[in-house]
């Protein structure tokens, strides 16, 4: 789980969430040399339901709001590796060319990424009504298919938030799954409820081997 790929300016209000881009370029180098693939969520979640294969040591890599640095930096990345990410859209990122204008948007789909939602404005869904709820779920996933023209198979809850009457929202809405800021990995017992491993800018190459290596024993 990703949010900003950049240096994290003077004065950040929540600097963990910078990861510094030649940091980022490092852990993807280390994926690839202990033979992992990135993948999308819709892959695993076929792997799953169908046992569709997947390539060894399947992983897949998380970019949360929209923010600039995900195309200007991570798509680069992840281009050479010839590896996806999934962007998890909040679609007022749409409305400034400083984070997500849908033309970068395109560009990441070109490169085979996966589009999923992430709200319109991005509130703690446990404390909205329920005419609100239903805008920032359902019509988040609407909006982004109609421009985009891909569908929007899964949902991120915002600041990993979420509740029965939130869970029940994103399943009514049509999603096949959702992730949290739960830490772990994913499972398919938990396919609304998806853990993540989060990646904070002070784990360098180090912190995010040791974070990957302690979750696979």
């Amino acid at each position: 789980m990703y949010h900003v790929i950049a240096d994290a300016p003077a004065g950040a209000a929540f600097p963990e969430l910078f990861v510094r881009p030649s940091d980022f370029a490092g852990q993807m180098s280390w994926l690839a040399a202990h033979g992992f693939h990135a993948v999308t969520l819709h892959r695993v979640y076929e792997y799953w339901l169908r046992g569709t294969p997947l390539p060894a040591r399947p992983i897949v890599l998380t970019f949360d709001d929209g923010t600039l640095g995900q195309d200007t930096h991570a798509l680069p990345v992840l281009r050479r590796l010839h590896w996806p990410g999934v962007l998890n859209l909040k679609v007022n990122a749409l409305k400034s060319k400083y984070t997500m204008p849908p033309w970068r948007v395109r560009e990441m789909l070109g490169a085979g990424w996966e589009l999923d939602a992430h709200t319109i404005t991005h509130p703690d869904l446990t404390h909205v009504g329920s005419a609100q709820l239903w805008h920032e779920v359902d019509g988040s996933r609407v909006e982004l298919q109609q421009l985009f023209h891909v569908p929007v198979a899964f949902f991120c809850y915002p600041s990993g938030r979420y509740d029965q009457r939130v869970v029940a929202a994103v399943r009514r809405a049509g999603y096949l799954g959702a992730t949290t800021t739960n830490y772990g990995l994913g499972r398919p017992a938990d396919i609304y409820t998806l853990g993540r491993i989060r990646i904070n800018g002070s784990d360098g190459i180090a912190g995010f081997a040791r974070k990957l290596q302690d979750l696979s024993r």
